[in-house]
C-alpha cells in the first residue's frame, strides 16, 4: 500500500484556492531524500548530485535542490537557461545532450558548465562552434550490445540494450576521442555511461560503476589522460507498484565504494571525483497529481472520468506505465470495484489506470495519482488544446505556495499567428 504525504484534510484546504487538477510536490521528502543519497556517497569527498532537469523543469523545485548541495544537469537550451535563472553558475552545470545544436555548445562554454560530448564527431562541432575545446571535458561511453546483471538479490533483473541506444561514443571511438581531445588542449577528463533506466536493484550503480572503473584505468594507461570525474548518471528507479521494493541507496553507496576500492585506488586514482544524475530517485516518489472524479460511464467497462488528463501526466498513455492511485478518505475501504480512470483526450490511451481494483468513487471525490514527481508535469503537452496543470508545493511547515500556475486559454493562443 502507498501512502499519500498529505492528508484529505490538506487537499481540502488546498482546493479551496487551487482547484484541481495540480501536481503537489513534498519539500520535507525532497529535502530528506537529497540527504540520504549526499551521506550515502560522503566516502568520496569531491561527490556531486547533478539534478536531471529534464525530470521536473521547475524553478521551486531546482532552488530547492541548489540549497541542499545539488549541481543540475541540462540537456537543451532552454534548460541552461533555466539553469543560470536559478542561480546555478559554472561547474555546478553539467550540460550532457545529443544531437546537439552549436548554439547549445556555445551557451554551455559561456555559463562554464561542464560538457559532455555524446559521439566523436561532437569534436569537430566544438572546435567550429567555440574555435577550442574545453580544458574540461567529459565522454559519454556506450559499451553496445545487451547490458544485464541478472537476477539481484531483490528478485529483479536488470536488463538493457545499449546497442540500440543512440547515445554515446563506442569504446574504440571513446579512446580515439580522448587521444584527440588531450591533443586539443583539454587536461581535465570526465567519463559518463547510462545502461539501464528505472533499476530497482542495489547492485545497478555498483556494476555500472565496476564497467567505468576499469574503462577510465585503461584510459588512462592508453591514452596518457586523467580521468578526474566519473559520472555515474541516472537508472536508480522507485517503486511505482506497492509491492515493489525500494532501492537502498546506503547500500548502493557502500557497493560503489567497494568497486571504488577494490579498480581505481590499486591503480592510483583514489582522487576521482563520482557524480550522479538522478531523475526519478530524487524526485517521483514526493510528488503526486491531485485530480476529482467529475464522470462515470457504465458500458462494456466502468469508467471514471477525472478533471485531469494525459497532458498532465502521460507516461500511462505513451508507456503504459503504473502509477498507483489513492481514493482519499476511502483508504481504508475494500477495492471491490474495477475501473479504467480516464481523462478527457480524444484519444483511447488517456487511461491512468486500466481495469484496476479500486474502492467505490463517487463523483466530487478526489484522487491521488502517485509518483508524478519526476517526468510528470514535464512531459505534459497541449493535445486537444487541453491546458497543462499548475505545480504546488508542500512546506515542511504545512504551509502551501504555487510554484507554477496552471496554464490558461492565452497561454495556448500566444504563440499563434492570426
Amino acid at each position: 500500500m502507498k501512502t499519500p504525504f498529505v492528508t484529505l484534510g490538506q487537499l481540502q484546504e488546498i482546493v479551496r484556492r487551487w482547484p484541481t487538477p495540480f501536481h503537489l510536490y513534498d519539500e520535507r521528502g525532497i529535502r530528506e531524500n537529497a540527504r540520504r543519497l549526499r551521506a550515502a556517497f560522503a566516502w568520496n569527498p569531491g561527490f556531486r548530485e547533478y539534478f536531471a532537469v529534464k525530470a521536473t523543469p521547475t524553478p521551486g523545485i531546482l532552488k530547492l535542490l541548489k540549497e541542499e548541495g545539488c549541481g543540475v544537469d541540462c540537456s537543451s537550451l532552454t534548460e541552461l537557461m533555466m539553469a543560470d535563472r536559478c542561480g546555478f553558475h559554472g561547474e555546478d552545470i553539467f550540460f550532457s545532450s545529443n544531437d546537439t545544436p552549436p548554439e547549445e555548445f556555445a551557451l554551455a562554454e559561456r555559463l562554464g558548465a561542464i560538457i559532455n560530448l555524446d559521439d566523436i564527431t561532437h569534436i569537430d562541432c566544438l572546435l567550429d562552434t567555440l574555435g577550442h575545446v574545453p580544458e574540461t571535458i567529459c565522454c559519454r561511453y556506450n559499451p553496445g550490445g545487451v547490458f544485464s546483471i541478472g537476477a539481484s538479490k531483490e528478485g529483479f533483473q536488470v536488463m538493457d540494450t545499449p546497442g540500440e541506444s543512440k547515445y554515446g561514443f563506442t569504446r574504440d571511438q571513446l579512446f580515439a576521442g580522448f587521444r584527440r581531445l588531450k591533443e586539443l588542449g583539454a587536461k581535465r577528463f570526465g567519463l559518463h555511461a547510462f545502461l539501464a533506466s528505472n533499476t530497482l536493484s542495489n547492485e545497478y550503480y555498483p556494476t555500472l560503476a565496476g564497467i567505468l572503473f576499469r574503462l577510465a584505468v585503461e584510459l588512462r594507461d592508453e591514452t596518457g589522460c586523467a580521468v578526474s570525474f566519473i559520472d555515474l548518471s541516472g537508472g536508480v528507479g522507485v517503486p511505482y507498484r506497492p509491492d515493489q521494493p525500494a532501492n537502498d541507496i546506503m547500500a548502493i553507496g557502500a557497493g560503489v565504494r567497494r568497486a571504488y576500492e577494490q579498480i581505481l585506488v590499486p591503480a592510483g586514482m583514489g582522487d576521482v571525483s563520482l557524480c550522479t544524475e538522478l531523475g526519478r530517485f530524487m524526485l517521483a516518489p514526493y510528488g503526486c497529481l491531485v485530480t476529482r472524479a467529475i464522470h462515470e460511464k457504465h458500458t462494456y467497462k466502468e469508467y471514471i472520468g477525472v478533471d485531469a488528463c494525459a497532458a498532465d501526466l502521460m507516461r500511462p498513455a505513451m508507456y503504459g506505465a503504473y502509477h498507483h492511485i489513492t481514493v482519499m478518505g476511502r483508504e481504508d475501504q475494500p477495492c471491490d470495484h474495477t475501473y479504467d480512470v480516464v481523462g478527457a483526450l480524444c484519444e483511447n490511451n488517456d487511461k491512468f489506470a486500466v481495469d484496476r481494483p479500486l474502492p467505490p468513487i463517487q463523483m466530487g471525490d478526489l484522487l491521488v495519482i502517485h509518483d508524478t514527481g519526476a517526468h510528470g508535469r514535464a512531459m505534459g503537452y497541449n493535445y486537444n488544446g487541453r491546458l497543462r496543470s499548475g505545480e504546488l508545493l508542500l512546506r515542511e511547515d504545512g504551509s502551501v505556495e504555487m510554484i507554477r500556475r496552471a496554464e490558461t486559454p492565452e497561454d495556448y493562443f500566444a504563440t499563434l499567428v492570426w
